[in-house]
């Protein structure tokens, strides 16, 4: 299928008045009042529109202040780039999921020294181990409006690939400026799929170690087997410290650093909650679907999620293969194995949903009342048909990227490819060079780079990229990007590839950081070589995509402002889909009920994990924690109407991918839990908000405080926290 370029169109006054809709969407936000459901991500901002609904739940804190990034509780909240955390002690302590901590642990673990297994606790701060090169936390401080300044006198007659161009300019000028502090990290997300643009200012700190994790038998108890199901028994809990200069201010990890002092912290609830109990819960969820089209949901359905799948599944196989019998291979490739386990569960729960609930026949008949209603109110009569070309474009040139990525699935050739564009973009001034490659990206890259110390080995490597090769063959023509074919190595010859590079040492790779092209083009190195012979292909597969983003970025804002217009005018909540800003959603612990006569919730106990216990993985707990729960040592932890000490619990919170260590706050704004899961009912809800079975799953604090007071005996980290404990 080729792609669609669309000619240029006239502006009309949707358009035209593009960069002045945020007071259109505040005052759209406003309708939720009316919705009564918990349906939402919201933006900060958008909190005082929501007054009647968070007293309507039982939330006591009031709304301004909990739109307000420098007071409690938001500027508590952090973000780890991908999970999201919050600090519970004024010396940097954050709490976020173990499998969000999971790199780390799993950077400083040994086939002898096994901490995913034996788990760790640093009693003191000089015990502390570095997080790695690529982790990181992000403080945001400052969010900002600047539509005006990224939209503002494009013209009707631009090519999608300079429209795109012009945007992308006009960001990295706003970056640069936000930038001047080093100590700051910016970034100018979209909202309402390009409608609104905002700045967000985040502190970056680079110094971030590893305090506490259980062992993997109770951080992740139950394993892939119980992931995104409930009843559920997961300890999916870790803490991290924050380190910074002596001035205060981020720095590069030294042993000269001191703790990061929060402005404010969260004080730990050990008082519990019940149900039809008000929650909270902020973070940075990462993405979701809520206004595609029906072709874009039958196009995941159909194509993009059972490619995916199946990819996947075959990645996995392979890996477990060529690890067989290797305890070093398994150690280094447990996270890896561990995030395509969880991208695989969750995409197949995905494709299970929309089995379930014919969520394209919903879109159908939404998008059968929006185009009714636009037909009488909408000013560009073309702008329909231009959406769908659009559209259709977007997903026929995805079909190409898809398979370019499964030819990356070895690290070489992907670090190799990165190498040979930092060189190549460094030869252009910063403000020319693509975003991905600028200076402030190198740091970046070079963590990447770094980190394959610990999750690479030569020979599971190779078996990835031979077995990657050979599924990319068997791909239909259609998808294969023109010319690539030619330039590929015989999957039989991808051992000697790796005979004639030198990329798998460490010191090798990075010393690559620092040359020119000239000498990527006189290597003999087999991976850089394959790169080169490649980088056409990637220029034009890239070009394709401004293209075809630039008149999406033109069409589809234009079509949002639309949908926002209708969608008030009938009294439906606005709130644009997840981008990994930080938001805020809440809700009520609930049970639910997933078919007839099944009805689920809203609490587990500590008894689950003995029931589930069969003494091995992925359900074998610590004999320790067994004990306990047999003798009863509950102390103050122990739930009344439970009877028992309460382990995960659910709740109605609108959440995504990227909530997964997101704070869960009472209605007085006290950590009570971390977010880590959905039910496997749940999963659609990146595309649609089922508010009858949607239902976020979440770790209770009182169980992490029970195994950290009576299992795991970190008194340390307990005494650091400030801490409510129930009335005895």
């Amino acid at each position: 299928m080729g792609t669609a370029i669309l000619p240029p169109v006239c502006f009309t006054s949707l358009e035209t008045n593009l960069f002045k809709v945020i007071t259109l969407t505040l005052a759209v936000a406003g309708a939720v009042s009316s919705a009564h459901a918990d349906e939402g991500q919201w933006q900060p901002h958008q909190l005082p529109q929501l007054k009647s609904e968070l007293k309507r739940i039982g939330i006591t804190i009031p709304a301004e202040k909990l739109a307000d990034l420098s007071k409690h509780p938001l500027n508590t909240m952090v973000s780890l780039g991908g999970c999201s955390a919050s600090f519970v002690s004024n010396s940097g302590l954050a709490v976020t999921n173990h499998h969000c901590a999971y790199k780390a642990i799993q950077r400083n673990s040994t086939a002898e020294k096994n901490y995913i297994s034996e788990g760790f606790l640093a009693r003191t701060k000089a015990e502390e181990l570095p997080a790695g090169p690529d982790a990181h936390m992000y403080i945001t401080d400052k969010v900002e409006n600047v539509t005006d300044q990224v939209l503002k006198g494009l013209t009707a007659g631009m090519s999608g690939r300079a429209r795109h161009e012009q945007v992308e300019n006009r960001i990295k000028a706003l970056i640069a400026d936000c930038e001047q502090d080093k100590a700051y990290r910016c970034s100018v997300p979209s909202f309402h799929r390009g409608l609104e643009y905002y700045r967000i200012r985040q502190m970056m700190i680079r110094d971030v170690r590893l305090v506490y994790a259980p062992s993997d038998k109770i951080g992740n108890f139950g394993g892939e087997v119980d992931n995104f199901e409930w009843p559920r028994h997961t300890g999916d809990y870790s803490f991290l410290r924050a380190y910074v200069g002596k001035d205060g201010r981020p720095a590069d990890p030294s042993a000269e650093n001191i703790p990061y002092q929060s402005k404010d912290f969260l004080v730990v609830s050990a008082q519990g909650l019940k149900n039809g109990d008000p929650i909270l819960l902020a973070g940075y969820p990462g993405r979701t679907s809520r206004y595609k089209l029906p072709a874009e949901i039958r196009f995941a359905r159909d194509r993009s999620y059972p490619a995916k799948v199946a990819e996947s599944k075959a990645d996995i196989a392979v890996i477990q293969a060529a690890s067989e019998g290797n305890k070093t291979a398994e150690v280094r490739y447990a996270s890896v194995v561990k995030g395509i386990n969880n991208g695989l569960k969750k995409t197949e729960g995905l494709l299970a949903g929309f089995a379930r609930k014919d969520l394209a026949a919903i879109k159908d008949g939404q998008d059968a009342d929006f185009r009714a209603w636009y037909k009488q109110h909408g000013d560009n009569k073309a702008l329909l048909s231009e959406l769908d070309a659009v559209i259709a474009s977007d997903m026929a040139l995805s079909e190409q990227e898809t398979a370019w990525t499964i030819i990356h699935t070895g690290e070489m050739l992907k670090s190799a490819r990165t190498l040979y564009r930092v060189a190549i973009e460094s030869e252009k001034p910063d403000v020319e060079r693509h975003a991905d490659y600028q200076q402030r990206e190198l740091s970046f890259i070079a963590g990447r780079l770094n980190r394959l110390e610990q999750s690479y080995l030569p020979n599971v490597d190779q078996a990835r990229f031979t077995a990657a090769l050979q599924r990319y063959n068997k791909l239909p023509e259609q998808a294969h990007p023109p010319g690539l074919d030619a330039l590929l190595p015989a999957p039989e010859s991808v051992v000697s590839l790796y005979q004639q590079s030198q990329l798998g040492n460490t010191a090798t790779r990075l010393g690559w950081l620092n040359k020119n092209r000239a000498a990527f083009d006189a290597s003999d190195d087999a991976f850089i070589r394959l790169a080169i012979k490649l980088h056409e292909i990637d220029m034009a597969l890239e070009n394709q995509r401004k293209e075809v983003d630039g008149n999406l970025e033109r069409i589809i804002p234009q079509y949002m402002q639309a949908v926002i217009a209708w969608k008030k005018s009938i009294g439906k909540p606005v709130y644009p889909d997840a981008n990994s800003t930080l938001r805020v959603t809440y809700g009520t612990v609930a049970p639910y009920t997933p078919r007839d006569g099944i009805s689920k919730g809203p609490f587990t106990t500590v008894e689950g994990i003995l029931e589930k216990d069969t003494g091995k993985a992925p359900f074998e707990a610590p004999v320790n924690l067994l004990a306990s729960i047999k003798d009863k040592h509950y102390g103050i932890f122990k739930d009344k109407v439970l009877n028992s000490v309460p382990v995960n619990f659910l709740s109605t919170a609108d959440t995504t991918g990227g909530n997964s260590g997101s704070a869960v706050l009472n209605k007085n704004g006290e950590l009570v839990g971390l977010n880590f899961d959905s039910t496997y009912e749940s999963i659609t809800k990146d595309w649609y908000f089922d508010s009858a079975i949607t239902r976020a799953i979440h770790v209770d604090i009182r169980y992490m405080l029970w195994v950290m007071s009576e299992v795991d005996h970190a008194d340390n980290v307990l005494k650091e926290m400030t801490i409510k404990y129930p009335a005895k």
